[in-house]
This record gives structure tokens, C-alpha cells and sequence, in this order.
């Protein structure tokens, strides 16, 4: 069973995230703080690349992380902007507008990256970036969907780290 998490941004604006009680670490830098607005460049109002994440401190026995960008506030319920797994823990990262070694298929109906698009209008939506740490090869060939995604995380989850950005258009 997981432990609940607490988050802490450090000085140079990584959001830590640790199981409470259980000493695990791993860390999701994002190019804002949580819940701090995502840079428009971000959005499909600017170049709609994806921002850098970065890394550290998986769990032992981490063989690769997974990635899941979702908006739970779309006007249909929520909106898959990207999917992305088979991450090697021990690069750190990924930089500005890299594609993950594998990406699935977003709610745009596209593989790979799509930014924040909310409705003109609409109220502030919520982002969330949640890197899961993971053990083994999950087996999903590219263009999965986020079901079959979650569905093989969750078999395999270590831990999970959560930051939050924001978007209005």
C-alpha cells in the first residue's frame, strides 16, 4: 500500500516528493513551482513544446519512470495532454521539447506532446504531471492509450510524484 505524500519546494524550485514516514525520494522539477502558471510557451498558444522534467533519488529498484500530463478541469472531465514511459532513471531528465523514448496517445488523438489549451474563457485549469517510479518493462508499444498506461503502472508502481501548474486562456 502507498504511504500519502508530501511535497516540499526546495530552493532552485525542484518540488520534492516523499511517501511520509517512508524516507523514498523522488524528485519532479518542472519549469514552474507547484501550482505556479506553465509558461506559454508551453501551451498551443506558443510553440506547444514540452517543458523540461527533471529527476533524482528513484526508489531502489526503479528500472524506468512513466509519465502521465492530464487536465482534470476540461469542460469533458479529464483531458490526457501526454503520456510518456520506458524514462531511464538515471538520466535526470528530459530537456526542453525532447520526446520520451516511448509517448502513447493524448485526448488531441495525436502521439507525443500536446500543451495546455483550455476553452477561451474558461476558468484557470489545473495541470498534473504525475512521474511514476516503476519496476520492470511495462510492455506497451508506442501510441498506447492511458488506460492500458495506468493499467501497467499500476502493477509496478514504486512511488509517485505529483506537481500541479496552472493555465487560462
Amino acid at each position: 500500500m502507498r504511504r500519502p505524500l508530501e511535497a516540499v519546494e526546495q530552493p532552485d524550485g525542484t518540488v520534492v516528493t516523499r511517501e511520509v514516514g517512508d524516507g523514498r525520494v523522488l524528485a519532479h522539477q518542472h519549469c514552474l513551482a507547484d501550482e505556479g502558471t506553465i509558461p506559454r510557451r508551453h501551451s498551443c498558444d506558443g510553440e506547444d513544446r514540452p517543458p523540461p522534467l527533471s529527476w533524482s533519488a528513484p526508489p531502489a529498484g526503479t528500472s524506468s519512470l512513466a509519465l502521465i500530463l492530464d487536465d482534470p478541469d476540461a469542460p469533458g472531465g479529464r483531458f490526457i495532454h501526454w503520456l510518456a514511459w520506458d524514462m531511464t532513471p538515471d538520466t535526470g531528465g528530459l530537456g526542453e521539447g525532447e520526446a520520451a523514448p516511448l509517448e502513447g496517445r493524448n485526448d488531441f488523438g495525436m502521439v507525443g506532446y500536446r500543451g495546455p489549451c483550455p476553452p477561451h474563457g474558461h476558468r484557470r485549469h489545473r495541470y498534473r504531471f504525475r512521474l511514476h517510479a516503476v519496476t520492470g518493462d511495462l510492455g506497451l508499444a508506442p501510441g498506447a492509450g492511458v488506460q492500458e498506461l495506468e493499467r501497467a503502472v499500476a502493477a509496478k508502481v514504486l512511488a509517485v510524484a505529483e506537481l500541479v501548474g496552472t493555465y487560462q486562456r
